[in-house]
């Protein structure tokens, strides 16, 4: 498929007229649940509402999948987006919230954008081709598992506290509570790993930064399996030393989800 790379992510870039300008100034419309996280502004809507248009004058053909308004996710090319990952730090003034796109093809992540419109920095990725920030080739790092600084997204049920307690023996653990700024922070080598095991994100929070962290040369698998599908929510990005180390151990983390 030929990609027209630098038309979608100007795209994307062009969201920033309507994020920045509310970054820290707006009010959420409302909420999905009862988390601070959860909430929607009219801004997620309208960011939404134009990567779908302009998206559409590039690949007419390529149907549209947004965290807000839906689509059609059963057509087998279609974009999958997030319009703004970190609502509630948008609303805060907190600079860890970007605005994401993935393109789906096959069932596979062909081609990223995540945009870090609070500091004007774009990553994207193509499935062969590598990862980049704003044009500049970015890797993993290559840091083992006791030097590692980990993300982790797990609810507080029985299995999902004793992950979290043998991830704290084995390394610093952090969550910033946006998937897109966490994916960036590992595919740039400034940390080690991103672990969601029966989280609370989608496949629009997921599924740009997993094809991100992949092309930084890291590695992306669902558990349990040599491979990575953007549906399945449970799922391990690491630089390949930590990934080593917290599956291929005889004490490895795939011990505690039986």
């Amino acid at each position: 498929m030929n990609i027209p790379k630098e038309e979608i992510i100007e795209v994307v870039r062009a969201t920033r007229k309507l994020t920045l300008p509310n970054y820290g100034n707006v009010s959420a419309k409302e909420y999905k649940n009862e988390t601070p996280a959860s909430a929607v502004t009219e801004i997620d809507q309208q960011v939404e509402q134009q990567l779908k248009a302009g998206l559409v004058k590039i690949m007419p053909r390529v149907p549209f999948v947004g965290e807000e308004f839906g689509g059609d996710r059963d057509s087998e090319t279609f974009w999958l987006s997030d319009p703004i990952d970190g609502t509630g730090h948008f609303i805060r003034g907190i600079p860890c919230c970007t605005t994401m796109l993935a393109l789906i093809d096959k069932g596979e992540v062909i081609f990223s954008v995540i945009y870090d419109f609070v500091n004007d920095d774009i990553y994207h990725a193509e499935l062969g081709n590598g990862a980049y920030k704003n044009n500049e080739k970015i890797s993993v790092s290559e840091r083992n598992l006791q030097q590692s600084y980990m993300f982790c997204e797990l609810k507080p049920t029985e299995v999902g506290k004793k992950i979290f307690d043998y991830l704290n023996t084995k390394s610093i653990t952090l969550q910033t509570v946006s998937c897109g700024f966490q994916f960036i922070l590992v595919a740039s080598g400034k940390t080690e790993s991103f672990i969601v095991y029966d989280g609370y994100g989608q496949d629009y929070d997921f599924a740009a930064g997993s094809l991100l962290v992949k092309e930084a040369g890291g590695v992306v698998r669902n558990f349990k399996c040599d491979s990575y599908d953007y549906t399945n929510l449970n799922f391990i990005a690491s630089n390949q030393s930590v990934y080593n180390e917290l599956i291929n151990s005889e004490d490895g983390i795939e011990n505690l989800m039986e």
